[in-house]
């Protein structure tokens, strides 16, 4: 499990603009009409067309794509009752989470009232603003109360996330475990350990599926629950046992499934030794489990576990549901999420675990061996089909249940429509981020005397994605980790100027290297006394397995020593660089923007190869247009000239590549353009991806305008065409930015052939 600084934390959530989310207007706003229409006078007509018909709220409002996640801090998850400003931070992180996988838009409301009834009286007043509500942080009994009242009171979808989100997805990885093991879910004992919210909504959609309520024994804090317990809500005693059984080691002998939503450390690893055989355990207490899964596993071989940890298999993850699950029930505008809708979800995600899971998931997670079965229950995360799965099944069974409001008629239009509003791509880096984890290498920073590299290194290390090597003067990188409290135990630290021997041994394979280019042996020991020689030379010889700098000198200067010791890829006579443009829309790539100054057509040509592939290593199509002023001969000049000859030649070497040119770059990005004045082009359907500038000018400039006045996230610059993975950071790059290009450098190492 990832290991969170406190400082960082703060720092993240403190730096400006303060906290998670903002607001961005969704219209044009720059002109006194577009002011006008906005507000007044012009927004008086929306107003009276609402007064006359209320359903054109969803027309004329963003109340269709809204939800407010709504909490008063009675019951955050691992800090209890904190209050509703201290609980603000986990609901703007929920808001953060609907947008990210779902596209919903989200207001966090914190209330300041713990009375059921206050509680309720004010979140039923909000219904006019909110296409949705997400309950959420509660505390039990009063959130069965809450919840109930205001389903029967409100007409829009509301759901109590820490009772449903983890009844959802235990249930479909209960049914896939089931499945695996050849029990029945009516024949089998359960046990469970908590009696909180998720328990007794786990267990209420246990029973929706077929559990035998007499084959229940719960367990809470204070022991079992059974007719003699007096101090329990009446929703908790429903679970009562009548069953002569009053320890936690009789329950568990011969049961066959394992729930915990308790505390960690509260199921002896010996009591897993008394149960059924293929026992089941749900051990979802976080951070720690119920039991550890290590332990857990060493004990039984016939074990199925999942946990609530991303570090083990099947973690249980709210996020699999509720993003999706709203996403359906506002797309049809439903009164409620019922029963039906919620069984729609476990049933759709159960059946997503048993499809071929596609190649993205598996490079993110760096793992070809995924399919159903024992340490697969449930789909991961960053699984883009999830959306197209469950949002689908929640709103077919919100039409068929008779709750919604706004039918869908073509289910296929309806998926392009959830893959268009998410924008599958923006989860480029995650998925970058995730495959490095599961196969770290070794990554060698050469300018490890700054803090930015250091910071980033404590990141890389504390999340699992790559072991840094620190290339400085040990004693003033310790110096600066004990200054900015950085912890860099676990980094390899080397002061080139005490390995003379190595530095010796590197200096005689650069002359080999070099010999018959005009340099000497006196020449290639002076160079390994440079540490972008010596981190090159890591790499060329094996004992790194990347190499990042270019942090602190120009880009021409730091990528000098690696094309000397290492070279390019064979082929390749020339590399190029190419930055990440991650928008909302999915990301862009734009070449070259660092390395060639002035191509020729033919270096275009090759550029273009490089960068296409590199886009197919990101998953990504590419769809490639050549950038000049002119459009396809509009303009006469050296420039479109040599951009229309570069565009002919790649087609005859790359005949199935989508590409076309020259264009100018609003003409390439917009399919409307293309459709409506060049509808002969092929990218005329979509529009491009990927832009390949003419000249490094204008390349480097359009990247970093759009970096300085979009606010879009750039990343880069990533280097192609190296025989072995090596990129140089602009100069002044951030923290965040050698966190990415070291996580895109160890995947790429991870490929054993060039995909960069």
């Amino acid at each position: 499990m990832l290991k969170i600084n406190k400082q960082d934390a703060l720092n993240y959530h403190s730096q400006e603009p303060a906290g998670k989310l903002e607001v961005v207007p969704t219209k044009p706003m720059s002109t006194q009409l577009d002011l006008a229409l906005a507000y007044s006078p012009g927004v008086a007509e929306p107003c009276k067309a609402i007064a006359e018909n209320p359903d054109d709220v969803y027309k004329y409002t963003a109340k269709g794509n809204l939800v407010a996640v709504i909490s008063n801090g009675t019951a955050v998850l691992g800090l209890g009752n904190i209050g509703p400003a201290a609980s603000k931070p986990v609901m703007e992180g929920k808001g953060v989470l609907f947008k990210k996988f779902a596209g919903i838009d989200c207001f966090d409301i914190e209330i300041d009232a713990t009375d059921p009834d206050e509680f309720i009286r004010i979140v039923k007043s909000l219904e006019p603003t909110f296409g949705g509500i997400n309950l959420e942080d509660i505390k039990a009994p009063e959130c069965f109360r809450i919840e109930t009242e205001l389903r029967e009171k409100m007409n829009i979808p509301l759901m109590h996330d820490d009772q449903h989100g983890t009844a959802i997805i235990t249930s479909a990885a209960l049914l896939n475990a089931l499945e695996i093991v050849g029990k029945k879910i009516d024949e089998v004992k359960l046990v469970v350990s908590g009696a909180g919210a998720a328990a007794v909504s786990c267990l209420r959609l246990y029973l929706a599926l077929g559990l035998n309520k007499d084959n229940v024994v719960v367990f809470d804090k204070d022991g079992i629950i059974n007719a003699q317990r007096t101090n329990l809500d009446p929703i908790q005693m429903q679970f009562a046992t009548s069953r002569a059984v009053t320890t936690l080691e009789e329950a568990m002998t011969g049961a066959d499934v394992f729930l915990g939503l308790s505390a960690a450390n509260v199921l002896p690893a010996g009591l897993l030794l008394l149960m059924a055989n293929d026992p089941i355990v749900f051990a979802l207490a976080n951070p720690d489990p119920e039991v550890s899964y290590q332990l857990a596993m060493a004990t039984r071989d016939d074990l199925v576990m999942a946990t609530g940890r991303s570090d083990h298999p099947n973690q249980v993850n709210n996020v699999l549901g509720f993003p999706y699950i709203f996403r359906g029930a506002l797309d049809v505008r439903a009164t409620e999420i019922n029963e039906a809708m919620k069984l729609a979800a476990v049933r759709a995600l159960a059946e997503l675990s048993k499809e071929p899971v596609p190649e993205i998931v598996n490079k993110a997670y760096g793992d070809n061996t995924l399919a159903f079965g024992r340490n697969y229950l449930i789909p991961k995360p960053l699984d883009p089909r999830l959306i197209t799965s469950i949002s689908p099944a929640v709103a077919k069974a919100a039409m068929e249940s008779g709750v919604a409001r706004l039918p869908i008629e073509n289910w296929l239009a309806y998926e392009d429509q959830l893959r268009a509003r998410l924008g599958v791509n923006q989860k480029l880096m995650n998925r970058i981020t995730s495959a490095a984890r599961a196969n770290p290498k070794r990554v060698v920073f050469a300018e490890a005397d700054n803090y930015k590299i250091l910071k980033a290194a404590q990141i890389l290390l504390d999340e699992g994605i790559c072991k840094p090597i620190l290339l400085g003067p040990q004693e003033k990188i310790e110096a600066i980790a004990r200054e900015s409290s950085l912890d860099l135990e676990g980094c390899e630290i080397i002061n080139i100027l005490k390995q003379d021997t190595k530095r010796d041994e590197y200096a005689n394979l650069l002359y080999q290297k070099r010999q018959r280019r005009g340099m000497t042996l006196y020449e290639g020991r002076r160079l390994m006394r440079e540490r972008n020689y010596y981190a090159a030379m890591m790499v060329e010889t094996g004992e790194a397995d990347a190499c990042i700098t270019g942090l602190t000198k120009d880009y021409g200067k730091s990528i000098i020593p690696s094309l000397q010791v290492i070279g390019t890829e064979e082929g390749v006579k020339r590399v190029s660089s190419m930055y990440i443009i991650q928008h909302k829309k999915g990301p862009y790539f734009f070449a070259d923007t660092t390395v060639n100054i002035n191509p020729t057509a033919e270096e275009m040509v090759e550029i273009i190869g490089l960068t296409a592939r590199a886009v197919r290593f990101f998953d990504a199509v590419p769809r490639v247009a050549v950038i000049s002023y002119s459009n396809f001969g509009s303009n006469a000049g050296p420039l479109p000239e040599k951009t229309r000859r570069a565009t002919e030649l790649a087609k005859q070497r790359f005949p199935d590549l989508l590409i076309d040119g020259e264009m100018q770059a609003n003409v390439a990005l917009s399919p409307a353009l293309l459709q409506e004045h060049y509808g002969f082009s092929p990218l005329a359907e979509k529009g491009a991806n990927t832009l390949i500038f003419p000249n490094v000018e204008s390349g480097n400039i359009a990247y970093k305008v759009l970096q300085e006045i979009s606010g879009t996230e750039v990343i880069g610059p990533v280097l192609m065409g190296m025989r072995k993975p090596v990129h140089i950071m602009q100069l002044g790059a951030s923290v965040r930015d050698i966190v990415n290009m070291a996580a895109i450098a160890v995947v790429d190492a991870q490929t054993g052939s060039k995909a960069l």
